[in-house]
């Protein structure tokens, strides 16, 4: 159910979404959930001033928000602000969800725990030290060229170069979001075999884990099928998928994973908060249908098990 909201309505999963293209993915899970027999409603732009209002004013209850639409748009937030005062399970509150998407303390966190990801240099933000504490000898380990990243500002690449060549690069970058620190970070050169580039993205939702090839330099997923995990001595992505789920604490993410030509499983974009789930049947970059059905599926049975518990789906 998407429209209008009706009062003194309680649904088993609300799904809240500000993005256009995230749609067929929200059907999905609707239609998963009234397979399931649970009651839904979706929160969208047609409808967020009255579905908050309801809330306000206890016209409306729900057990699930899952929440595509907080980290960008207020009125949401305020929804979603609103459904953890009333105890709702929120999937994800953007407390959690902005400090998992912080780069600078995601690869902290990361390597302190022994997963490896590429050398990298954190610089501070502009706005708090002007003069680059590093100088174009602490560039060395990182080659030539090398990546620079903005920790906070994601989405599309922004604020990525990802053909840096010196310190004046790390100047330039720093300038485009003072408030933002970066991370000058080592390129990785995936390893190559039977034409493909050993990239990969890895989903989690809900404790499931679904890796799929991710081509880093067209942006085109493939599947990967279990003979492929086999045969390509893969089945260490998905520990360590769980592993950035540990760290996390987020429920639903994704994140970029290459190995090189030595064997080393490196962990290159390390959480992608609020993940692109258009389908590859519709968009040439989505991601590919069947993963994407899996994924709306869990988010049905949870909601089911959460509602009913556990082993009655």
């Amino acid at each position: 159910m998407s429209f209008p909201v009706k009062r003194s309505a309680a649904f088993d999963l609300v799904l809240a979404l500000d993005w256009e293209y995230d749609w067929d993915f929200i059907r999905l899970i609707e239609s998963f959930c009234r397979d399931l027999g649970l009651r839904t409603l979706t929160v969208s732009h047609l409808n967020i001033a009255e579905a908050l209002r309801n809330l306000r004013h206890g016209e409306l209850d729900g057990r699930i928000l899952f929440d595509r639409a907080s980290g960008s748009t207020p009125d949401f937030l305020s929804f979603q602000t609103l459904a953890l005062e009333r105890e709702w399970d929120v999937i994800e509150p953007v407390g959690k969800l902005r400090w998992a998407s912080d780069k600078a303390t995601m690869h902290l966190e990361l390597i302190s725990r022994g997963l490896h990801t590429p050398y990298t240099i954190i610089l501070p933000a502009y706005e708090s030290e002007r003069e680059l504490p590093i100088e174009a000898g602490d560039l060395a380990p990182l080659g030539t060229p090398f990546v620079i990243k903005p920790a906070n500002t994601t989405g599309g690449s922004l604020g990525v170069v990802p053909d840096a060549r010196g310190l004046e690069d790390a100047r330039t970058a720093r300038r485009l979001y003072p408030r933002d620190k970066y991370l000058l970070q080592e390129r990785v050169v995936p390893d190559e075999k039977d034409g493909r580039r050993f990239w990969f993205r890895g989903f989690y939702v809900l404790g499931d884990i679904y890796c799929a090839w991710w081509d880093d330099l067209t942006h085109l997923y493939a599947e990967l099928p279990p003979e492929e995990v086999g045969g390509y001595g893969l089945a260490p992505l998905f520990a360590i998928v769980h592993a950035v789920a540990d760290i996390s604490g987020l429920r639903f993410f994704s994140t970029e994973i290459a190995r090189d030509a030595e064997g080393r499983f490196l962990i290159v974009d390390y959480v992608n908060e609020n993940c692109d789930m258009r389908l590859q049947s519709l968009a040439g970059d989505g991601v590919p249908d069947a993963i994407v059905r899996r994924i709306a599926r869990r988010i049905a049975t949870y909601t089911f098990e959460s509602v009913f518990g556990r082993g009655s789906a």
